[in-house]
């Protein structure tokens, strides 16, 4: 016997395992009435009940139980080897993050990432402004910062302490004049216009931040460490400017760091059922 009545099997397997009408019917959204029609017609088709009624319920019949254990058994088969077809497919994930941090340390690991999950599509999106998710369709962007975001999940990815940077020539200034007078004559490179990074920086170096009219705002870190090259002013660093500290290009002006500052990832609402980003979670705060 050949039956085409599929949804009703799912529905009849749903209410045997609730053990309820009322329940299996407020958690398919469906009324009573209309669940029940359902299962009669399918006994009418089968040419026998699957359910026996009882003043306080409904059980399984004996042919129902056999019925039950066939159809949850198949339906379970055919979930697994769709869901095993659909990954074959490959997922997708795009990464926001600055190309600072893709060129410095992102990109020499990845492709020990992709290696270990072929079937995931990875694309690289270069941003300036990760604090923005708004026109960006990413699924993780990776912050510089101590961490504080409301807008978002946020997720440590390493530890990266941020602390002045300068030239030579600024580096001279500090040794011959102090870090206090070499400092009010610098410029001061940021990366927003609201960034408070500085401020607190003065804070834990004691040092005072007066109203400055010589700020520079450089949102993209890579033009903002050739700015400090090129001698148009200071700016805070982390450990990934170490080549240009062993060439001599960069030069640290300060022992005082920002220690609560690294990178970390930001994750929204959107991504929190994507199974590519808790495997990209997982790799990067093992690589971390």
């Amino acid at each position: 016997m050949r039956t085409h009545h599929y949804d009703a099997l799912r529905l009849f397997v749903a209410v045997a395992n609730f053990k309820s009408l009322s329940a299996a019917a407020e958690q398919l959204h469906l009324t009573k009435g209309a669940l029940s029609h359902q299962i009669k017609r399918l006994e009418d088709t089968l040419g026998f009940n699957v359910f026996e009624r009882h003043a306080r319920g409904i059980t399984l019949s004996p042919k129902g139980r056999k019925l039950y254990d066939v159809a949850k058994r198949s339906f379970e088969q055919l979930d697994n080897g769709i869901e095993e077809i659909t990954s074959d497919l490959g997922q997708s994930l795009t990464i926001g993050v600055t190309t600072y941090f893709a060129s410095r340390w992102l990109s020499p690991r990845l492709t020990e990432f992709m290696q270990s999950h072929p079937n995931i599509r990875l694309r690289i999106q270069p941003m300036i402004d990760l604090l923005n998710f708004a026109g960006e369709e990413v699924d993780l962007s990776i912050r510089w910062g101590d961490g504080q975001w409301t807008d978002c999940e946020v997720i440590p990815i390493m530890n990266c302490p941020a602390w002045p940077t300068g030239n030579k020539q600024a580096y001279e200034l500090v040794q011959t004049q102090g870090i206090a007078s070499a400092l009010s004559q610098l410029t001061l490179l940021r990366d927003r216009e609201d960034s408070n990074a500085w401020t607190q920086w003065f804070e834990l170096a004691e040092l005072p931040l007066k109203q400055r009219q010589d700020s520079l705002i450089i949102p993209d870190p890579n033009v903002r460490v050739q700015a400090v090259l090129d001698g148009q002013g200071i700016a805070l660093n982390d450990a990934l400017v170490n080549t240009e500290l062993l060439a001599n290009n960069l030069y640290k002006l300060s022992d005082v760091e920002l220690s609560d500052y690294g990178y970390f990832l930001a994750r929204t609402n959107s991504s929190l059922h994507n199974s590519a980003v808790d495997l990209f979670i997982e790799w990067i705060t093992q690589s971390a």
